[in-house]
């Protein structure tokens, strides 16, 4: 793997990402609860505001919402396009996110593609990789656990016993 020379937004831009986010689709979403875009999709339906869009050309069904074929199939242009595709798909993914008029286009944890990058940014489009949206999501919101799961407890303090 190449150098990262690439920079990314800052916390403080990622933050003003997500709220400037209405509607998230996650390309590559899986109905497999083991898959890491299972367990996104879970969290932002039931824990962010935001109206998530399911686009996977082999599923009709994941977490009683509907699968769209392709992003240009979506009912609405998603404000961000969240990513769980393999390397070698991100340059078309990137093209799709770029043909529907998506404002973000966010690389799931282990995603870097330093030319969709550039491309991206060049096009004019936010983008983020090598982060979850879900532990973003979380860490400005306040429900973070330090393994990354929501404990629902609003306090700074450890219950004991």
């Amino acid at each position: 793997m190449s150098a990262r020379t690439w920079q990314g937004p800052s916390a403080p831009e990622r933050l003003s990402i997500l709220r400037a986010t209405r509607s998230i689709a996650i390309v590559g979403a899986s109905s497999n609860p083991a898959r890491a875009s299972y367990f996104v999709a879970t969290y932002l339906l039931s824990s962010s505001p935001y109206d998530v869009y399911f686009v996977n050309p082999r599923a009709d069904e994941i977490l009683g919402q509907p699968v769209y074929p392709s992003l240009d199939a979506l009912p609405v242009v998603p404000d961000l396009v969240d990513v769980f595709r393999r390397h070698d798909d991100l340059p078309t993914v990137l093209d799709e996110t770029l043909a529907v008029g998506a404002r973000t286009l966010w690389l799931q944890l282990g995603s870097w593609h330093e030319d969709v990058a550039r491309r991206g940014e060049e096009a004019g489009l936010d983008v983020v990789m090598d982060r979850c949206v879900k532990i973003e999501h979380a860490r400005f919101h306040g429900g973070l656990h330090l393994a990354g799961f929501d404990t629902g407890v609003i306090s700074s303090r450890r219950a004991l016993g």
